[in-house]
C-alpha cells in the first residue's frame, strides 16, 4: 500500500505554479481542496491562488515561512500524528527547494508520520531544461551569498566545479554577480533565465563575459535563474608547477597555504598539488 493510500494523517508537499496558474495540476487542486490545513509561505499569495481555482481558503491557511518555521514544527507534527491532512506549499515551485519547508518535512518523517508529494513546477528543473547546457550532472546552489567574503569563497569553489551549476540571484544584483564571475570564468557558457512561464519569459545564452557585458548598463526585472556551465576538464602536468611550489614553501608558507594559493591561481585539483607539495617538502628536509 502506498503512503497516499494509507488512512490517517499525512503531510503532502504540493508544488505550485512558478508563474502561469495553468500549471497547477489536477491532483494539486484536489489536495488543496481537501486538506484540513494549508501551510503557506504567504497567506495572501496562496489565498489568491486558491481563489483563482475556486478553492475555499477560509480558516485553513497557516503561515509558515523562514522566520517562523522552526517554531511551527512541533504543531505540524502534532496535527499529522493526530490524523489531519496537512498540505505544504510555497509562494512558487516546490517547497523546501530554496524555500521554507524542509524542517517540517524532516520533523514529520522523523516522528514516523507520512510524507507524500504532489510534484510539479520547479524553477531549477525548468531553467535547466531550456538552458542548452549539460543536464546529466548538476548542483543547485540556491541564492548567491550577499556578504563579499562568502561570495568570493563560493565563486572560488565554482571555478573548479565540473557539474553544471544552477543558482538564484536578485535582479538588482545580477549584473554585479555576472561581472564577478566573468573575472573568474568568463569563457564558460551560461544561460540567464528570467520570468519563467510568465508573459515576458526570456532565456539569454552566451559566455559569462558576454552576458556580463550586456547586463552592465541594463536594468533587469523579474525572477532570475542562472545556469552556469561546469569547469571543463583540463590535463595539467603538475611537474611544471614544482618550481612555483618550491618558491612558496621556501618563502615560509605552510604546505596547506602554498597548496591553497596555487590551486586557486591555476585551477589544479587540491589533492594533486597537496601530494606534490608534501614530496617537495620532504626532499628539502
Amino acid at each position: 500500500m502506498s503512503e497516499m493510500e494509507r488512512v490517517g494523517g499525512r503531510l503532502t508537499v504540493v508544488a505550485t505554479p512558478i508563474g502561469n496558474l495553468g500549471d497547477l495540476s489536477p491532483r494539486a487542486e484536489r489536495v488543496l481542496a481537501e486538506a484540513d490545513v494549508i501551510l503557506c509561505e504567504d497567506t495572501r499569495h496562496t489565498r489568491g491562488l486558491l481563489s483563482a481555482r475556486g478553492i475555499r481558503a477560509s480558516g485553513r491557511l497557516v503561515a509558515l515561512h523562514q522566520h517562523n518555521e522552526a517554531s511551527q514544527v512541533d504543531e505540524v507534527v502534532r496535527r499529522v500524528l493526530a490524523g489531519e491532512h496537512v498540505a505544504l506549499v510555497s509562494d512558487a515551485g516546490t517547497p523546501g527547494i530554496s524555500d521554507p519547508g524542509s524542517r517540517v518535512v524532516m520533523a514529520v518523517a522523523d516522528a514516523g508520520g507520512v510524507v507524500s508529494t504532489i510534484p510539479g513546477p520547479s524553477a531549477v528543473v525548468a531553467a535547466l531544461s531550456v538552458s542548452g547546457l549539460e543536464t546529466e550532472r548538476f548542483v543547485m546552489e540556491g541564492f548567491v551569498p550577499r556578504r563579499a567574503g562568502e561570495r568570493r569563497a563560493r565563486f572560488d569553489e565554482w571555478v573548479r566545479e565540473s557539474r553544471t551549476i544552477v543558482f538564484y540571484e536578485s535582479p538588482q544584483r545580477i549584473a554585479e554577480t555576472m561581472a564577478e564571475l566573468a573575472d573568474r570564468c568568463g569563457d564558460r557558457r551560461v544561460a540567464l533565465v528570467r520570468e519563467l512561464t510568465k508573459m515576458y519569459e526570456e532565456v539569454r545564452r552566451g559566455t559569462v563575459a558576454e552576458l556580463a557585458e550586456s547586463l552592465r548598463d541594463r536594468t533587469t526585472l523579474g525572477e532570475v535563474v542562472v545556469v552556469l556551465e561546469g569547469a571543463r576538464e583540463t590535463h595539467i602536468d603538475t611537474s611544471s608547477l614544482e618550481g612555483t611550489l618550491r618558491d612558496l614553501l621556501k618563502s615560509g608558507r605552510s604546505v596547506r597555504d602554498a597548496v591553497n594559493e596555487l590551486s586557486h591561481d591555476v585551477g589544479v585539483p587540491h589533492r594533486e598539488l597537496y601530494q606534490l607539495a608534501l614530496t617537495l617538502r620532504d626532499q628539502e628536509e
